[in-house]
């Protein structure tokens, strides 16, 4: 179990392995060519897990860029030490304009109202503002429209405040590589950037492969990848899997609270929807809830992890806390917990394992969710 120092003002908390993070990224340095770059997705605070902490190791393997999605994200990582190029993966509003230029956070840009804003601006600070045009292929979320692209370069690109520094699209079903729509995301994407060349326009850097894409189709590498999901240990699509092993990076723990032995038939938690039955029952406490990111529809229906064994989880979760039972029975007979043990929530605890992927099932949803839930609000240690 844990051998760092943890939390002094709570007992719960989320670990993340500096050392499976490292490994990670460089998995994913190595598919790259000599002249190929490699772009770290940190937005959503690293998905759960700590943007400029993570950035720095990233940095440490080799990362060309860095990219989240919102301006403070990308504040963050600069008022971080973080030096290199980052790209913000959406058009901002033209009121973070100056704060842009003072961070040099490069933009998406797709609207020439706010191409051309953000070249006056730049004019009248000395400077060039860099962007990188977002192409729309198919997955109709952002980006100039793969047919316009043509008519938008000749509408910004005469003015002397912006500059160019890449051109990229996202994928909607990369995990299909030989599928129909993911191919034609790729035409489009590919005589998009032919066309600007030809007409003699400056690309910059070429991108398009997300995680899986990057894993599952070298020809599209292009000038750089954005590896994101993958580089914390999750795997971007059942397919991968067996093809391109990853580490989890997060681990989520908490101490017991409060242990207590309730009579037969009493309740537990917010509605009684978990009663003690005949057999002998421990109810510890958890101080960890749904504010955490351990959603409430796992109530009564995930395990915890205890001296590398499964319990289940009772009660009704709560904003804060949570409860779990340790059953005896005649087929199973467990060691009671103290207040003070640690119980695992996502992790390893001796040979048995509970996984983001197991979490996001039982809930209906992605591990991305889950991952970025659990950021949110616990406090980050990191070993």
């Amino acid at each position: 179990m844990p051998s760092h120092k943890e939390p002094e003002t709570r007992w719960a908390w989320v670990e993340i392995d500096q050392g499976a993070l490292r490994r990670n990224a460089r998995a994913f340095k190595n598919l790259l060519g000599p002249r190929q770059r490699l772009c770290c997705v940190v937005k959503a605070d690293a998905y759960g897990h700590g943007a400029v902490p993570c950035a720095k190791i990233m940095h440490a393997t080799g990362t060309d860029m860095f990219a989240v999605s919102t301006v403070m994200e990308g504040v963050e990582l600069r008022q971080g030490g973080i030096n290199e190029p980052i790209l913000i993966l959406s058009e901002p509003p033209m009121t973070a304009i100056d704060t842009l230029l003072e961070y040099r956070l490069m933009p998406s840009i797709y609207t020439s109202e706010f191409a051309l804003a953000y070249g006056e601006r730049a004019v009248s600070q000395g400077t060039v503002g860099k962007y990188h045009m977002a192409i729309e292929t198919g997955m109709n979320r952002i980006g100039v429209h793969y047919a316009d692209v043509l008519e938008f370069r000749h509408e910004i690109d005469f003015h002397r405040g912006i500059q160019c520094d890449g051109v990229f699209t996202h994928f909607a079903t990369a995990d299909e590589a030989s599928g129909w729509d993911y191919k034609l995301q790729c035409k489009r994407f590919d005589e998009a950037v032919a066309a600007m060349r030809d007409a003699g326009y400056e690309c910059g850097i070429v991108h398009c492969d997300n995680t899986v894409a990057s894993i599952l189709d070298k020809s599209t590498h292009y000038d750089m990848i954005r590896a994101g999901i993958g580089l914390y240990g999750l795997q971007p699509a059942e397919v991968t899997r067996s093809i391109f092993p990853l580490e989890p990076v997060m681990s989520v723990r908490a101490r017991v609270t409060r242990t207590t032995h309730p009579a037969m038939g009493e309740g537990v938690g917010y509605g009684f929807t978990y009663r003690v039955p005949r057999a002998r029952v421990q109810i510890c406490t958890l101080p960890l809830g749904y504010a955490d990111g351990l959603a409430r529809v796992l109530s009564n229906r995930m395990d915890v992890l205890f001296r590398g064994m499964r319990i289940r989880q009772v009660g009704n979760i709560c904003m804060d806390q949570c409860m779990v039972a340790i059953t005896q029975t005649s087929m199973r007979q467990m060691p009671e917990a103290e207040i003070g043990d640690i119980m695992t929530i996502i992790g390893r605890d001796g040979d048995a394992q509970i996984t983001m992927d197991e979490m996001a099932r039982l809930r209906d949803t992605i591990h991305y969710e889950v991952a970025c839930g659990f950021g949110m609000r616990l406090e980050k240690i990191y070993c």
